[in-house]
């Protein structure tokens, strides 16, 4: 279920990008995708606790989209003022 949310939060913040353009970025939207690491987080140490590899791997994997897709669009939106 961590994960579910994780990727909804990352959607969100697509969501919020894709309003202004995703060429430009958006920090409100990297900020929204980047706080899906929270409850994927949560899933990895209920992977730990559990010892389950599927939901310690899913949820790895939702850290590391999460990160990188609010990385992106706030790297983006840096550029596009400096430009």
């Amino acid at each position: 279920m961590p994960v579910m949310v994780a990727f909804a939060f990352v959607a969100l913040g697509l969501a919020i990008a894709a309003v202004q353009g995703f060429t430009v970025g958006s920090i409100a939207g990297g900020v929204v995708a980047g706080l899906g690491a929270v409850p994927a987080c949560f899933g990895m140490w209920k992977g730990i606790q559990q010892e389950t590899q599927g939901t310690l791997a899913m949820s790895v994997m939702a850290v590391l989209v999460s990160l990188g897709v609010a990385a992106l669009l706030i790297i983006l939106r840096v550029v596009h003022w400096v430009r």
